[in-house]
């Protein structure tokens, strides 16, 4: 049977080389040929106008694409420093390159090779959803207007950066997909609004941004809207009142579906009462509002300069100390840290930067927290002698031992970077936040700032109505203890949202051992 199948297929071998041969011998043969090779051209040309098309394609993404201004590669920090900016970046590496790589061509191993070797490092979905909530905090907290953030006019922002219709379309997305409807409306209107002024889209399209903008509206309550916006969707060849069918919302019921949050707040608990006014005021006190500090209160305030009771290094050399807040009292240091001695700190640091944790009060452990958005990495002394230095300085200015100190920890923010209202030092009820290190509680913070910020990034406390700004090379100090050792509830504090800059900060945490006869207890509880 084997030998036989072999013996067919080289008879079909043979009979189609057969018929194929000797075309010269013929011409009737030979006319065939004229037509098949014009078949052939056409075919080609066909391929060479999709291949110029894709191309075409290609370029427009590359020019697109091609977006970094020369002052980018001079000072990234400084670019990236605009939200904005960053959140373009976030969104280019994780969703624009990826589409980019299905029109090129697979046999162009170079260019695949080397974007599959660089994507190892690109930044993923959680990267670029993150990057969206931090430009909706930075919207809520310091009141803009989306078109603000959109074409990129921020306070404190001397560059120029502005959102597509497609990057605003993707922050609505996310915001919708998180049920933010809030905020997913104004998103989608603001990319509906862009596309009405003639701006042109990359990828999405009005039918796409009315369809999320009427669902929005819709869930919040807003029938009326949502269905001028589904009018619009059918105007536009989009033939759907899915909202409508679906959830079954007539006008009668809109009173119900928009009532509003306080309203339903005033029968829920006091926990949760509380915390919202917290977040308003952590808010306001972001903007410079409600700030507490009197004309009286200020007078009692001084700058002066300080030797620790003529400590031996600052007789001479004294520092510059001024008065941020009276009770409880927060003291900066000025120019306490030379550019020198920064620039190292962030250099040991830049390596080791993770995602900073947060002490879970019910499980005692360390973890990450949507509320804290930053990187941090801790240094021991004796690392480098610029360290050391630090930690004798921060020694001989609080006149605290610093040997049962925690590691200085640095700190780097992100886009909209902030850590929200919390203590330094163990609240009752936590499970030995500490208890590992066997020093006590943490007694005192020494905070120092190691860059300027432009926009927003204050650190605010709100049970007293205070807020401290960054400036690049001071260094701020308060005690978080009374001197009975009780905690003292005043220096609730947060880091606010950075709106425009990059904020490093690097913070010493002194604990109680060690200070038994250097701040000795008070008579009084709250001493």
């Amino acid at each position: 049977m084997m030998f036989c199948r072999c013996c067919f297929v080289l008879i079909l071998l043979f009979t189609w080389s057969s018929a194929h041969n000797d075309f010269f011998t013929s011409i009737g043969q030979m006319t065939k040929l004229l037509f098949m090779e014009k078949d052939l051209v056409s075919s080609l040309k066909n391929y060479i106008r999709a291949e110029e098309h894709k191309l075409e394609q290609i370029k427009k993404w590359a020019d697109r694409l091609d977006v970094l201004p020369p002052d980018a590669a001079q000072d990234p920090e400084g670019f990236l420093g605009h939200p904005v900016n960053a959140f373009k970046l976030m969104r280019r590496l994780n969703t624009d390159w990826r589409e980019l790589e299905s029109l090129v061509h697979r046999k162009n191993k170079s260019f695949i090779s080397n974007l599959t070797n660089q994507r190892k490092k690109f930044p993923n979905k959680n990267d670029q959803t993150g990057a969206a909530k931090a430009l909706m905090r930075l919207q809520d907290t310091y009141q803009l207007d989306t078109n603000i953030i959109s074409t990129g006019e921020l306070p404190g922002s001397s560059s120029v950066a502005s959102l597509t219709v497609d990057d605003c379309f993707d922050v609505g997305k996310v915001a919708y997909l998180e049920a933010d409807y809030y905020h997913a409306e104004l998103w989608m209107v603001q990319a509906l609004k862009q596309l009405d002024q003639g701006e042109t889209p990359g990828l999405v399209d009005a039918v796409t941004v009315l369809d999320y903008l009427s669902s929005s509206v819709n869930k919040q309550g807003e029938v009326e809207s949502a269905l001028n916006f589904t009018k619009r969707l059918l105007e536009l060849g989009k033939t759907c009142l899915y909202y409508f069918c679906k959830d079954k919302v007539g006008l009668d019921n809109m009173d119900i579906c928009s009532v509003k949050a306080d309203e339903k707040i005033s029968s829920g608990n006091l926990k949760l009462l509380e915390n919202l006014v917290e977040k308003r005021k952590y808010k306001q006190l972001c903007r410079g509002e409600g700030i507490l500090m009197t004309p009286r209160r200020q007078s009692s305030l001084f700058c002066r300069y300080y030797d620790n009771n003529r400590h031996p290094r600052y007789v001479i050399g004294p520092v510059r100390q001024e008065d941020e807040w009276d009770h409880p009292r927060i003291v900066r240091y000025h120019n306490i840290v030379s550019d020198k001695e920064m620039e190292k700190v962030k250099e040991l640091a830049k390596p080791r930067l993770r995602r900073a944790t947060v002490h879970d009060p019910q499980t005692g452990k360390l973890t990450t927290a949507h509320y804290r958005v930053s990187k941090s990495a801790f240094l021991r002394a004796y690392e480098d002698p610029v360290l050391d230095k630090i930690d004798q300085r921060i020694e001989d200015i609080t006149g605290l031992d610093i040997t049962t100190a925690e590691d200085l920890q640095v700190a780097n923010y992100g886009i909209g970077g902030q850590y929200k209202p919390h203590f330094d030092f163990e609240v009752n009820g936590e499970l030995d936040a500490f208890k590992e290190l066997g020093s006590g509680n943490r007694i005192a913070t020494w905070l120092l700032y190691m860059s300027d910020v432009p926009a927003g990034g204050a650190t605010v406390f709100t049970n007293i109505g205070a807020a401290v700004r960054p400036i690049k090379g001071t260094a701020v100090f308060w005690y978080n203890l009374y001197s009975s050792g009780k905690g003292d509830n005043r220096t609730r504090h947060a880091a606010c949202p950075v709106l425009v800059g990059s904020k490093w900060v690097s913070a010493k945490w002194i604990h109680e051992r060690g200070q038994e006869f250097r701040r000795r207890c008070g008579l009084q509880e709250t001493d």
